[in-house]
């Protein structure tokens, strides 16, 4: 037996897929698509600080009709994303003090030995 003697939903059961995932023919992006991002590209190139938003001004100025999930998108798509200063909140500052942990060398070995305070809110 031959796959030509199997009919294509038997085939597809076999595979476990559905019958009409085998005819989808995928589908390449538009002409004004590529000119979109062809233009993102060279704005990013020129101001790699603009995000999603910036970058929706700016072509809009220019006379693009696209929304701010379009322009996400196609950067998210692109690999592109706005260079600006990220927080660091794992590495101390200059000069900041670094506090020893005196509980370190205490074994705990009843009830109410040890109390703590939280004051991160003064």
């Amino acid at each position: 037996m031959n796959n030509s003697d199997l009919p294509v939903q038997a085939q597809a059961e076999l595979l476990g897929i559905s019958r009409s995932s085998l005819y989808y023919q995928p589908v390449g992006p538009s002409a004004k698509e590529i000119a979109i991002k062809h233009r993102i590209d060279e704005l990013y190139t020129k101001y790699p600080f603009y995000g999603s938003r910036r970058m929706t001004v700016s072509l809009k100025r220019e006379g693009w009709s696209i929304s701010r999930p379009t322009v996400q998108k196609y950067m998210r798509e692109m690999g592109l994303e706005a260079i600006y200063p990220k927080p660091r909140l794992s590495q101390p500052g200059k000069g900041h003090t670094i506090y020893p942990y005196l509980l370190k060398d205490i074994t705990l070995s009843r009830p109410n030995q040890v109390w703590g305070v939280d004051i991160t809110y003064i």
